[in-house]
């Protein structure tokens, strides 16, 4: 028997694809939440205020020190012993923003005390308020900053929504973990699951670095000026 039974490929190929689909649009979904909540998780982080610093810390370093899979398994399972159920897909969303708001909350964090202290007072004395300011100045430096880091995490969220099989979400590794089960055709399965990842995942990380490169030459054409 050849390892790698083209037959079966192409039979299986649609379905394969319907789970990337579903692999990149739990992605797209997430990162976008994340990137907005993850904002405010961060001003709360660094707020004076220790009601507003600390249960925003408790969030981030509770999550951190936990892993995703529990999370997920937690959101799935053990919810609804509290009567809270949800649909596998909304469990696999909210896990997802749940865990990677967290940690780009930090990469925005870090952002945000990169920019130079100047920045703030400039803008104070235009007669900026400290909401304009960090809206007009402040956070779009931050995020030019940033961007490196939240690429990466970007990359590193399309390959764990493989970990939302858990709790049932027919995504890419669902469908080829279902498939190679009823075929067993374990080799050809999982080597096109792979290539499928990497069709996907390679142009993005490209992406990334292109996004990167661009950020890294206008930040340094800007410290020249």
């Amino acid at each position: 028997m050849d390892l790698l039974n083209l037959d079966v490929a192409r039979e299986y190929f649609g379905v394969l694809l319907l789970g990337l689909g579903v692999t990149v649009g739990l992605t797209l979904s997430v990162i976008t939440m994340s990137c907005v909540i993850a904002i405010p998780v961060a001003l709360a982080r660094m707020s004076p205020n220790r009601l507003i610093r600390m249960p925003a810390s408790a969030y981030v370093e509770v999550t951190r020190a936990t892993p995703l899979l529990l999370q997920l398994v937690y959101i799935y399972y053990v919810l609804p012993s509290f009567g809270i159920r949800l649909p596998a897909i909304a469990a696999a969303v909210i896990g997802l923003t749940f865990n990677y708001t967290a940690y780009m909350s930090e990469v925005y964090r870090g952002g945000i005390k990169a920019v130079a202290q100047g920045q703030w007072q400039a803008a104070a004395a235009l007669g900026m308020t400290d909401t304009l300011a960090f809206r007009r100045i402040i956070l779009p430096q931050a995020i030019r900053i940033v961007i490196p880091s939240l690429g990466d995490y970007f990359i590193s969220l399309f390959k764990d929504t493989a970990l939302c099989s858990v709790v049932s979400v027919q995504e890419l590794m669902f469908k080829g973990q279902i498939i190679s089960a009823r075929s067993y055709q374990y080799f050809t399965i999982y080597t096109l699951t792979g290539i499928l990842y990497f069709a996907v995942g390679y142009p993005a990380a490209l992406f990334v670095r292109w996004l990167e490169n661009i950020s890294t030459r206008g930040y340094s054409r800007r410290k020249r000026r």
